[in-house]
């Protein structure tokens, strides 16, 4: 039953995950469906890691916590996306809980990877979850931190971090409202997370900086970690498929 609470958690996941690079592709309007998708995150993420997943411990405070943190996540995003972006301090909250909580959920599944013992599809679709699930929490933190300092990051090549929202108008003034570009700074966050560095968007704030690069060491120590545990797994599964019934019967208890 646990085995498959958790390989069902990582399939929802990625199915997820995907869903929301996809919505950054949808014409102007439509990828605003992203919020939606950042939005279930959470809830995904409570009712799949939320619970024991078979040996790996997780008691009841430990899990009333997860489960208020990741509520408060989520509130904190909403908040967040209703207000308009002279509300800087909304931004701090959900900066912080959501660094702290996909933070606790990509620990939780790392070790729920580790204790697989077989390499499936559903294990590597777990895997790829855990990656594609940090590039977009660091989307989502760029965009806060943005918010929280406008003019942390910068384009070189005309196609601003801030558009132009002709959806409305100052009434006072008769000036053009801003708004951040959330597509283009969850594209940066991939860019970091794969140390690829096209150079096209450039953090300039030392926060943006450092946020960038805890991102990118983030990204190079999953897949070293992950790899290594998905390594080693399938090597002790090849072996075990390469034995005999009758190698398995002669093996003593402590080989």
């Amino acid at each position: 039953m646990a085995l498959r609470r958790r390989h069902a958690c990582y399939w929802r996941l990625l199915a997820l995950c995907i869903g929301l690079m996809i919505s950054f592709a949808l014409p102007s309007g439509w990828n605003r469906l992203s919020a939606v998708g950042y939005n279930l995150l959470p809830l995904v993420m409570i009712r799949g890691m939320g619970r024991p997943l078979g040996a790996i411990p997780f008691g009841p405070l430990a899990r009333r916590l997860y489960w208020l943190l990741g509520m408060a996540a989520l509130v904190s995003s909403l908040g967040w996306y209703l207000t308009p972006l002279s509300a800087r301090g909304t931004g701090v909250a959900m900066l912080i809980l959501w660094t702290l909580f996909v933070g606790w959920s990509t620990v939780r599944l790392v070790r729920g990877l580790g204790y697989e013992q077989r390499i499936t599809g559903r294990v590597l679709m777990g895997a790829c979850a855990g990656y594609l699930l940090i590039g977009l929490t660091g989307g989502l933190l760029f965009s806060a931190l943005e918010t929280i300092h406008s003019g942390s990051f910068s384009s070189v090549h005309g196609s601003a971090i801030r558009v132009p929202n002709t959806d409305q108008l100052d009434g006072t003034a008769n000036l053009l409202v801003w708004q951040f570009n959330f597509v283009r700074l969850n594209y940066f966050a991939f860019v970091s997370l794969t140390t690829v560095g096209f150079g096209d968007i450039t953090p300039l704030t030392a926060q943006a900086q450092m946020a960038s690069v805890a991102l990118s060491v983030i990204g190079t120590f999953y897949l070293a970690l992950v790899m290594g545990l998905l390594i080693s797994r399938a090597t002790v599964q090849v072996e075990q498929d390469a034995e005999t019934p009758a190698t398995r019967a002669g093996r003593r208890p402590d080989d």
